[in-house]
């Protein structure tokens, strides 16, 4: 449910919008279906400019999946408003990815 917390974050400006849970959970599933089905074609397209970036340029990928998600999801029930706030928000839940996979890696040994 980080989406719900990220558009709670920003709703202020209006920047990213989720219309409730059902949205985000929906948009959940269609992130991770687009990342294990077109992820990895773009990002072997994308390797050599990844690959001079030292890694950057995954964060506009993971921002091109985020703004495809919207796209399957409906712009009524999931939205941002421009392409950059989309990178915004692939940045913060990278963030939130690592401190969590730090979290449980840490309570296994």
């Amino acid at each position: 449910m980080l989406f719900i917390a990220i558009a709670g974050f920003l709703s202020q400006s209006g920047a990213f919008y989720v219309t409730g849970i059902g949205a985000a959970f929906l948009a959940s599933l269609v992130l991770a279906v687009l990342n294990a089905l077109v992820r990895p074609i773009l990002f072997l397209l994308s390797l050599p400019i990844t690959v001079m970036t030292l890694g950057l340029f995954s964060i506009i990928l993971n921002a091109v999946m985020l703004q495809l998600t919207s796209y399957f999801v409906g712009a009524n029930n999931f939205h941002f408003s421009s392409f950059g706030v989309s990178i915004i928000v692939a940045i913060i839940i990278s963030v939130c990815n690592a401190i969590i996979s730090s979290h449980f890696v840490n309570r296994r040994g």
